[in-house]
C-alpha cells in the first residue's frame, strides 16, 4: 500500500496539528478547531497526490515511441 492510499493517522493529524497550533502563537482553547485544520489539509494533500499519480499514469498510456 503507498502511502497516499493508506489511512492518515492520529498521530499524523496530532503532529500536524501541533505545528498549526505553533505557528498560530499557541492559542489557548482551539484544539479542536486544528486538529480539523489539520485533518482537513492532510486530506487534501493526499488527494492531490492521488491526482497526480493518476494524471501521471494517464500520461504514460499517450507516449509514443
Amino acid at each position: 500500500m503507498s502511502q497516499d492510499e493508506r489511512p492518515i493517522t492520529p498521530a499524523e493529524i496530532r503532529q500536524r496539528a501541533y505545528e498549526l497550533w505553533e505557528r498560530n502563537h499557541r492559542p489557548d482553547g482551539f484544539e479542536i478547531e486544528f486538529w480539523l485544520l489539520a485533518e482537513r489539509e492532510l486530506r487534501a494533500e493526499r488527494g492531490a497526490q492521488r491526482r497526480d499519480q493518476a494524471m501521471s499514469q494517464d500520461l504514460e498510456v499517450f507516449e509514443i515511441g
